[in-house]
This record gives structure tokens, sequence and C-alpha cells, in this order.
């Protein structure tokens, strides 16, 4: 049976609900009822064919509570005179909200509006936007708003997160909340408290005027003359990137890998840093000026995120070099080939022209599926004999 059913009507409501347009009208103080609801009936065929069917239809039509039936007498030239529905209205608000059980979360949300409109009335707007997500963090509320409250006393704080002192609020609350923070405090903040060249839940930080963690660079000294260090340990060593900016070593060769292993392995190169590249971005390099007048070598996986993180690295090091990612280093190992699990589609527009032929060799499947060699898989005496040749030019 097709004909809307008290089910049906349940659902039209919830999926007001679902959409925030009955919340909204909270914060807005529209008037949304009363409020005629799309329904289905018997046709007039329908009608003379199933009468027992429309008959116990429209009992159960009629039994149902917080919306109302209009009837109306309808002549049927077979079965004569009768009143049938012919209109639904739900008339108020509260009908709707009984109907589908929400009425205690609307209450709820209705002291939380009554809340942020005496506290912080420039966020109502978001209350409309977002009234779902709001009553989701109903707990929270008070939180945010001393946090709001804080923010607005102390713009751009210069301090970490940890030194704010707030009752009840910690660091994690702030992190866990922080996409809704951001946009909280957009509402909430004078245009020069904020950094609109900065975005995303990554910047928070730097956006709001918090002091950030400080990235961190590791680095191994190739050069066995060049002691940062005295000690007769390797010079295996992590800064934060303001240091490694202000380094200027007498570096002409920088090698950057991703493995762990191969940092610790590379031999000695005069001249010669390696860099460990798990953990931080490119653009973290970028800032050292120094490092731009180097030779740079990309040790990566030969598969299509390989050669799409040297692509990257190039966007900020247009003269960066591959090093070990080549068509002769694949071939030789053909033992080692392993699968590569979400191999990349799209294609790479700073590769040389081998680099790129490559890539679409493994991309377009045609050396075989899926086809990866790890860095880590490399001989050790294959790479000796490339590090070699490298120094030697």
């Amino acid at each position: 049976m097709s004909w809307t059913t008290p089910a049906d009507l349940h659902a039209q409501v919830q999926r007001m609900w679902e959409s925030g347009l009955l919340l909204t009208s909270l914060v807005s103080g529209e008037d949304l009822f009363p409020r005629r609801v799309p329904f289905k009936r018997p046709t007039s065929n329908e009608m003379a064919e199933r009468f027992e069917d429309v008959r116990t239809w429209i009992a159960e039509l009629r039994q149902g509570a917080h919306y109302r039936v209009v009837m109306r007498e309808l002549r049927h030239r077979i079965i004569g005179s009768n009143v049938v529905p012919a209109e639904i209205w739900i008339d108020t608000l509260d009908n709707a909200l009984n109907l589908i059980g929400k009425a205690r979360d609307a209450r709820r949300f209705k002291g939380l509006v009554e809340l942020v409109r005496r506290r912080n009335p420039e966020l109502l707007r978001w209350f409309a936007k977002r009234p779902i997500k709001a009553l989701d963090l109903a707990e929270d509320w008070p939180r945010f708003l001393d946090i709001i409250s804080w923010m607005q006393a102390h713009p751009r704080p210069g301090v970490y997160m940890r030194q704010m002192d707030i009752p009840g609020v910690h660091t994690k609350f702030i992190e866990e909340h922080r996409a809704v923070l951001s946009e909280l405090l957009d509402l909430s903040l004078p245009p020069d408290a904020i950094d609109s060249e900065t975005t995303g839940v990554s910047q928070f930080c730097r956006r709001y005027g918090f002091l950030d963690r400080p990235l961190h660079v590791r680095f191994r000294i190739l050069d066995p003359e060049l002691v940062l260090l005295n000690t007769p340990t390797d010079q295996d060593i992590a800064v934060n990137q303001e240091t490694f900016n202000r380094l200027d070593l007498e570096i002409s060769r920088v090698f950057i890998t991703e493995n762990e292993i191969n940092y610790l392995a590379l031999p000695s190169v005069l001249g010669g840093m390696v860099i460990f590249g798990a953990g931080y971005g490119f653009e973290v390099l970028a800032q050292a000026t120094w490092l731009h007048r180097c030779l740079i070598y990309y040790w990566g996986d030969i598969d299509t995120h390989g050669f799409a993180i040297l692509d990257q690295l190039r966007s900020y090091f247009p003269k960066a070099e591959s090093f070990l990612m080549d068509r002769k280093t694949l071939m030789a190992h053909e033992q080692q080939w392993v699968r590569e699990p979400q191999p990349l589609r799209r294609d790479l527009t700073r590769l040389t022209k081998e680099e790129r032929a490559l890539f679409a060799d493994l991309r377009d499947n045609r050396i075989l599926p899926t086809l990866r060699l790890e860095q880590e898989r490399i001989g050790f005496g294959w790479i000796m004999t490339a590090v070699k040749s490298l120094v030697e030019l």
C-alpha cells in the first residue's frame, strides 16, 4: 500500500528535525506552523476496488496523535458518499516535536540558545546554521563559552594552550574541538585577532595567536670531517625548525629518505647530510635558505606514491633529483618486488622524462599489476655503488 501512513508522517517530520529546520526556528523565531503535510491518498479507482482497505487506512490515520486530519465528503458513482481524509496538518511546533519524540531535546536546545543569547549573542548565527551539532555538544557549551570569553579578554595571547587558566578546561578538550572552536572564534573575535592567512585545524594555534609545538628536523652529518657535536658518536641530531633554518652548514649534498634504517645506514659522503623525512612536510625544509644551494636527492619507494612525493618535493626544490628510483634499479631487484596497496592514478607534472615514463608504467600496470619496490629492499652493495657514483661526478 502506497498511501500515507502515520509512520510516513513521522518520517516526514523526522527529516525536518534532521535538517535542523525545527531547531533553527527556535533561534530565528520563524513560525513554521500550522503546516500542511503532503500525503498520498487512494485514487478514485482504489476507493471502489479496495474499499475495506481504504476504511482500515482511514481508521489508522485518524487514530494517530499530534497531527490533524481534515475530512471531506467524497461522492463516488459506485460506493456513494463517503467522508475521507483531504488534508493533514501539524498545528504547532510542540505537535511536531511530540510526534517524533524530540520535545525534551528541543527544550534543551532552547535553554542553550538562551544561554548563548545572554553571554555571546554573536554565536546565534552558528546555532542557526548547525543546530543539531550544537545540541550534540550540549554538555560542552559552558566550556566553549568560557574559552571564548577568555580569548576575547586575551586576543592573540602568545602562550601555549596549556597555559590557559580556565577552570574545567584542559588542553585535550581544546584539541578535540578545534574545528568547532575555530568557527565560534571566527564569529566572536575582532578581525585583528585572527590570522586569516592560516586555515584548517592544524593551523589553529597560528590562526589565533597561540604558541605552537615546534617542528623538528632530524638529520645525520655524513661528512666525517664535519663535526657539530664534540662526541665520538654518530652525528644523528634533531633540532627545531628555527634552529635548522639558522644552521647554514658547509654542506653540498643532501639526501632525503622516508625510511629510518636507510637514514641510519647511508654511508659517509664528503659534504653530505641525510634528512629523515618522516613526520613533517617539505615546507618545513623549504624555509632553510641555505638548503636551496645544495644538491638535493630524494630517495623513496619505486611506486606511484614515491614519485608523487618526489613531485611534491620539487614544488619547493625544483632542482631536486631522484636517487635509486630508476628503471635499472627496479629491474635489478625483481625478486624483491611487492604490491602497492592503493596506486595513485593522477598525472604528475614535475617528473623528468625518464621518471615520467617509469611512473606511467607503474600506474598503468605495464610491467606488473600494482608493482612496488620498497627502498629498504634494495641491496646495500647497490646503494654503495650509487652513492660512490654521485660523489665522483
